[in-house]
This record gives C-alpha cells, sequence and structure tokens, in this order.
C-alpha cells in the first residue's frame, strides 16, 4: 500500500493593499477518492481544484487519487482569487511524489491556471514580493506575465514561468530559471505632446493657482460657466508635476497591482497617477471597500491627482468619506471581516459650475432662482470646502484671445518652478519627525516651526481672518499655501504679499456660499 505524503509550499494572501503570507499544505493518503480544500477558502479557491486537476492531466501529470486534503493556513484568514491555483498545483505533484525531491521550503508561489496548464498573470504580485522578501524567502514562482512588477523588489530570486510543467522544472532545479530584466528607477515623468498648458489660452489667475497647488500638493476646486477650460486646466496639472520618486513609484504600483490595473509587462508606473471617476460613481468605487475589500479611486490617485468633475453631483456619502483622506492621507475602512487601510495621498483637484444652470449671475438674471442655486451649492459641505486650500475662480475665456496663435507658457516652464519650490520643502521638511515631502501635508508643529509670522504679517492675518469669519483650519491651510508661493520665489521668509495671496483664495467660497 503506498504510503501518506504530506508536501508544502507557501503563498500569499491579499488583505487591502498588503499581502499576508499563506502556508499551502497538501496530503496524499489512499482510500477512496476524495478531494477537498480547507482554510477558509471563497468560491474561486474551491473552484481551484478542478482547474488544477485538469491542468495537471493536460501537463502530462496525473491527477491525484485516494484522500487529498489541502489546507491553506492560517485557517482564520479568508482565501480569495485563483492565485492559489499554482502553489496548490506544485505542492499536489510533491505529496503524489511526481517531482522527485522538489525544493519547496524556500519557495513562495502564485498564479492562475488555464485548463491547458498555461499560467495566466494574476493581481498583488508587487506586495506578495515585499511581504515574500520580508519573510526571507529565497524563490518565487509566478507567471512570466508578471515577471517585470515582481522584478522590482531586489533580494529574492524570480522564477517567471509560462506553464505548470515549467514551474514544476524550476522546482526541481532552481538554478535553472532565468532571472527577469529590471529597472528599480522609475524614468523621468514624459506626458503625452497633446497635454500643455502652452494649449490655453488666458486663465492666468487659474494657472498661477494651479501651479501653487502642484508646487506644495494643495487641493484646488475651480469654479466657472462650462466651457470655460475648468477640466482642460485639470487634465494638464500632472504635465507640471516632479517626477515621482522611487518610493513613491513602488507605493503606487503596489496600489495598482491590488487593484489588478496594471498593465501586462509594465514594472513600476513612471507616471503619476490620474483619476477622473464619473459622478455616478458608487461610494464604494470611490473610496474602496465592496466584498473584496479593494482600493477605490482615491487610493488609485495615491501621489497623483484625482479630479472630480461636476462636484455636487456625487454622492453626498462619498463626498463626506473623502474628509479623512484628505486630512490624513489614508482612508481606513471597517468592515465585518475587519479593518482595512488603504493610501489615499493625492491631491484633489474639483471642478463645479457656480449654479445649477451654470453661471455666476443666474439668480440675479431670473435664469434660476436664489433658493436653488443655494440648494445646489450647499451640496458642498463646509467641512469639505474647508479642507479644500485653493479656491479657484475660472470665468469665461475671452473671445478674442481664442483668435490669438502665440502660445502660452509651457508645462515645462512651469514644472522647472514647481520641481525648484519642491526641492526647498523637502530640504525643510526632511529635519522633521514626520516623514512628508510637500506643504500641504505639514501639521501644528510643522506650521509653527517653518511658518512663522512677523508681527505685521500676524495682525494682517488676524484681521483678515476676522472680516471673513474663517475657521482655525482655514487659518492653517492659509499659512501653508503662503509657505509654497515664498517656495516658489525661492524665500524664506513670508511677507505680507504671500498671505493676502493665500487668503485671496479662501474668499471665494464666503462669496458665494456666504452668509
Amino acid at each position: 500500500m503506498r504510503a501518506r505524503m504530506l508536501a508544502r509550499i507557501f503563498s500569499a494572501a491579499l488583505w487591502g493593499v498588503e499581502a499576508l503570507r499563506v502556508e499551502v499544505e497538501v496530503d496524499n493518503s489512499p482510500g477512496a477518492f476524495l478531494t477537498r480544500v480547507v482554510g477558509l477558502p471563497d468560491a474561486a479557491v474551491r473552484e481551484s481544484l478542478h482547474r488544477v486537476s485538469t491542468a495537471l492531466q493536460n501537463a502530462g501529470f496525473r491527477a491525484p487519487s485516494g484522500r487529498t486534503t489541502i489546507n491553506l493556513a492560517p485557517a482564520a484568514l479568508r482565501k480569495e482569487g485563483p492565485s492559489f491555483d499554482l502553489p496548490i498545483a506544485l505542492a499536489v505533484l510533491g505529496a503524489t511524489d511526481q517531482m522527485g525531491s522538489p525544493h519547496t521550503e524556500d519557495f513562495w508561489a502564485l498564479g492562475e491556471l488555464a485548463l491547458s496548464g498555461e499560467l495566466r498573470p494574476v493581481r498583488g504580485v508587487l506586495p506578495a514580493v515585499i511581504e515574500a522578501k520580508r519573510q526571507r524567502a529565497k524563490h518565487l514562482l509566478l507567471p512570466a506575465a508578471n515577471a517585470s512588477e515582481a522584478a522590482v523588489i531586489g533580494g529574492i530570486r524570480i522564477h517567471p514561468a509560462r506553464s505548470l510543467a515549467e514551474a514544476a522544472a524550476f522546482l526541481r532545479d532552481p538554478e535553472a530559471s532565468p532571472q527577469p530584466d529590471s529597472s528599480n528607477e522609475p524614468s523621468a515623468l514624459k506626458q503625452p505632446p497633446e497635454l500643455d498648458f502652452a494649449d490655453v489660452k488666458g486663465q492666468l489667475a487659474a494657472k498661477r493657482a494651479l501651479e501653487i497647488a502642484a508646487a506644495g500638493g494643495h487641493n484646488v476646486l475651480l469654479i466657472g460657466p462650462p466651457g470655460s477650460g475648468k477640466s482642460m486646466l485639470a487634465q494638464r496639472i500632472p504635465t507640471i508635476f516632479p517626477s515621482m520618486t522611487l518610493d513613491e513609484s513602488i507605493e503606487a504600483t503596489r496600489i495598482h497591482s491590488v487593484a489588478g490595473l496594471l498593465p501586462s509587462g509594465v514594472g513600476l508606473l513612471r507616471q503619476r497617477p490620474f483619476r477622473a471617476p464619473h459622478h455616478s460613481t458608487s461610494d464604494a468605487g470611490l473610496v474602496g471597500g465592496g466584498p473584496r475589500l479593494l482600493p477605490g479611486e482615491v487610493s488609485l490617485a495615491h501621489h497623483g491627482v484625482l479630479f472630480l468633475d461636476e462636484l455636487p453631483e456625487f454622492g453626498r456619502n462619498a463626498l463626506e468619506a473623502l474628509r479623512q483622506p484628505l486630512e490624513d492621507g489614508r482612508l481606513t475602512l471597517s468592515r465585518a471581516a475587519g479593518t482595512v487601510t488603504f493610501p489615499a495621498s493625492f491631491m484633489l483637484v474639483a471642478a463645479m459650475n457656480p449654479s445649477p444652470t451654470g453661471g455666476f449671475d443666474d439668480a440675479a438674471r431670473g435664469k434660476c432662482t436664489p433658493a436653488a442655486m443655494r440648494r445646489y451649492l450647499n451640496r458642498i459641505s463646509g467641512p469639505l470646502l474647508d479642507r479644500i486650500d485653493l479656491h479657484v475662480e475660472v470665468p469665461a475665456v475671452d473671445r478674442q484671445l481664442l483668435l490669438q496663435s502665440e502660445p502660452a507658457e509651457s508645462s515645462a516652464a512651469i514644472r522647472s518652478r514647481v520641481e525648484l519650490a519642491r526641492a526647498n520643502q523637502t530640504q525643510r521638511l526632511s529635519s522633521g519627525r514626520r516623514k512628508i515631502h510637500n506643504n500641504a501635508r505639514m501639521g501644528p508643529r510643522e506650521i509653527a516651526r517653518f511658518c512663522i509670522l512677523s508681527p505685521t504679517c500676524g495682525t494682517f492675518l488676524a484681521t483678515a481672518l476676522s472680516e471673513l469669519g474663517l475657521s482655525a483650519r482655514a487659518f492653517h491651510r492659509i499659512l501653508k499655501v503662503a509657505r509654497t508661493i515664498a517656495d516658489l520665489d525661492d524665500r524664506g521668509e513670508l511677507r505680507e504679499e504671500d498671505l493676502a495671496e493665500a487668503i485671496g483664495f479662501r474668499s471665494l467660497d464666503r462669496r458665494i456660499w456666504g452668509e
């Protein structure tokens, strides 16, 4: 009678944007045919039994006979998705003595199997590689389509395979596996040539506001009638952003990998994300969640731009959920399955009309009633508005400007000033205790340290706050914006004109929403 055999290999389960180690154990013993999987698997994992059995036979192996138990530990962690196909198949081969003496103890594996035995790419490879390296694993087997993504993280040997047979061969002889090429340094930010601020005629005040916003990472609200160029301006904001650092690129890539949005063959995201969800997007689509606790648009915009056009048309619950990530740079979701925290440090760019009919003076002209205009504007709550640093009026473009053939200032020229301001911020903020890289993320301690006001500036600001009735949060945001304005001029001290310009970006809500 054939003896009982046990095989083990490691894999990873996703929880939020993190990966957790999963031990895949397969026990095969003589007896009546029965195959079962335990360890809190979801439907996709339970269905893997049929995929694995067929793939084994089509790859030239035999399906398990007798009693086979597949255990996924820890049992309290829910296992989801098809990425457990490959580790289960390899552990079955080990438990049924079809691979000689495989090296399974130092191996992690993940991948989806086709019925033919070919390997299909899976999501969440980058966080799995990070966790495998943290657990001091030596080898990682995965689909060849995920090789570029996995190779971003050094210190662990990557074995890309195109089929189950190839993966089994690498397991027998790890040294026979070729290593994928990788580049750990993100390339310089390259935007499509058709997007450039040189194409935007006029709107000098709005361009100045967006330059300040990009330089300090500040949130901005563009308000103006239809056709004034709000969307055109917003789409060009990434063209004046500084290039992502390696750490920023890895963090953004990890989120897109978990969401399954990383293009095949891409190792790192080279450009800052620009996400522009439709106003009909669900709450879970915007902030994340759902049955599988996937990241939403606010997390997919991490280290980039989240553009919300027609801001008042978004659901009230979704807009109010933005308050935490705008303040803390992360989003915490609590569900019955547990609590997940998603990174969400993005620059919010919102756009809206000043009235339901589109114009600033439509109530005075009789196009809508003052009550209807008030209801429309009040869809944006005061607490959310307080978290937006710059409120920018974008008037209709002068028709004479549209006829001019001379291009406006280019994105490259604006970006050079933004990069200088960011360099000043990085040098200044790196001396602090917290790991922050722009003025928008300064807390009360950093503001007190780096936004020192002269007696004249202090009196000027106190008078303005009293006359405009601005909140304490608005006070801090004015100081942060003024700090960015000074950085754009390569100055250390704050001047009265810096404060005046920053206050001007807070007065719009008082003029329109004012009591």
